[in-house]
């Protein structure tokens, strides 16, 4: 028999993965994208919804293909009777720490969305449940699947761009003066975000936490804070329907981090001409790098080596990498930690609470 007549052995199949059961708690805007992210990872599936509201989690439950009879309006119900492996808590901010320290509790992995909490002791609550439970606990800061934020990260760790020694991050948003996403005027969905009394923590709270964690991955732990808070008014009186909007529109942080390296973070829902637009710069004694999400987020500048004599900037390209989703996945499979995790959502809290503080004494805080 000739060697081409011979048979080849068959290839063998891989294992099929794990299957993880996930059920989303709070049904909301952003649960879709989650469900969208679960729904392209191979062995997870979706078991169960729970939101306050009954109509709107049965729709989602129809829209992502959970049974009925799988739909909640009684989040410790839910633990009780259905089997699942892992929570997405996708609940108003208000609520991230007492459901996801009920779900760790219940022995569940849970990816919360950010901000982890409202203030940092009840953050620290969270990140000791965890410890606690022993099981996989994920912030979900959304911004760390972009594959040039980890790239740069990576490359700034190795040292590539020598001692840190200035940074530049910003997150501006146009929602205040464009109706790209809608009148806010008029849309519950925006108007809570510029009130206190409904629960948030202004533009610093929602957006500017996710900027601080983009600029500390690569550069490093913030250890003192000057922030100055604005906010502008909108409104006769400050104020539509049930509405009072008091909660901060801008914010700027002029930070020192524990490096060494200085710099500046600032975030606003006033920027004309950007919808949703993140820019990082990270300048050191050997090289540079910078990012802009208006310019694409896999690719990013780079300035090293000869570069830097004539100050010549250099396009890379970032590989993929996966997302939060996919990580949080990957470690309740391995049973190796993954990030952002807890106490990464913790810190970044910390920053925040810190942020308050030094605009209330108009004065530097250590952190």
């Amino acid at each position: 028999m000739s060697a081409a007549s011979a048979k080849k052995p068959a290839a063998k199949k891989k294992p099929a993965p794990k299957p993880v059961r996930v059920a989303i708690l709070g049904t909301g805007g952003m649960a879709n994208r989650h469900a969208e992210l679960y729904a392209q990872i191979p062995g997870v599936q979706l078991v169960a919804a729970c939101d306050v509201d009954r109509p709107r989690v049965e729709a989602f439950a129809a829209k992502h293909g959970i049974p009925a009879a799988a739909t909640y309006t009684d989040f410790a119900q839910l633990l009780r009777e259905v089997p699942c492996d892992a929570i997405s808590n996708v609940t108003p901010d208000a609520f991230h720490a007492a459901l996801s320290i009920q779900a760790l509790k219940a022995g569940k992995h849970v990816l919360c969305e950010k901000p982890l909490g409202l203030n940092h002791n009840e953050t620290k609550r969270m990140v000791a449940a965890a410890k606690k439970a022993g099981t996989v606990a994920m912030v979900n800061f959304s911004y760390r699947d972009w594959s040039a934020l980890q790239a740069i990260a990576a490359r700034v760790h190795a040292g590539e761009i020598g001692e840190l020694r200035h940074v530049e991050a910003s997150y501006l948003q146009t929602w205040l003066t464009a109706p790209i996403w809608g009148d806010w005027r008029t849309s519950p969905a925006w108007l809570w975000r510029l009130s206190t009394q409904h629960g948030s923590k202004g533009v610093l709270g929602d957006v500017g936490v996710h900027i601080v964690d983009f600029a500390t991955f690569p550069a490093g732990p913030i250890k003192k804070v000057f922030c100055q808070l604005k906010t502008f008014a909108k409104a006769p009186k400050n104020r539509i329907g049930d509405y009072p909007l008091d909660a901060n529109d801008s914010a700027v942080l002029n930070v020192e981090f524990a490096n060494g390296a200085l710099g500046t973070i600032h975030t606003t829902r006033f920027a004309t001409g950007h919808p949703n637009r993140l820019a990082l710069r990270l300048h050191g004694t050997a090289g540079a790098f910078s990012f802009d999400s208006d310019l694409g987020t896999d690719t990013y500048k780079s300035c090293l080596g000869p570069d830097v004599a004539t100050a010549t900037w250099q396009d890379v390209k970032a590989a993929p990498t996966p997302n939060n989703h996919t990580r949080f996945i990957a470690a309740i499979r391995s049973g190796v930690a993954s990030q952002p995790d807890f106490a990464r959502g913790s810190e970044i809290q910390r920053v925040l609470d810190a942020c308050f503080e030094s605009d209330a004494a108009g004065k530097p805080v250590k952190i």
